[in-house]
């Protein structure tokens, strides 16, 4: 099983990160409103960015990292992904 770290772009432009081993079941809670505090209020959100991992270790590491980067540092990594 995969797992995932990921950056949605909220509704209010906002950046949130965070990780799953399913991401289409986890964006639909984030819209749902059933996911995060965070991402209940700025709602709808959309993936913007996404990194496999084998295993769930590496996935969290990796959202720790990336929650520290400031914004700027997160839409470079994000710009970066989609060239």
């Amino acid at each position: 099983m995969s797992n995932y770290t990921y950056i949605l772009s909220c509704a209010d432009n906002s950046l949130y990160c965070g990780w799953t081993n399913n991401l289409e079941k986890r964006l639909a809670s984030h819209n749902n409103g059933t996911a995060s505090k965070y991402t209940r209020t700025r709602r709808p959100v959309k993936l913007i960015y996404f990194e496999e991992f084998d295993t769930k270790e590496e996935a969290m590491s990796r959202e720790y990292y990336i929650k520290r980067m400031t914004r700027k540092e997160k839409l470079k990594l994000i710009a970066g992904k989609n060239d």
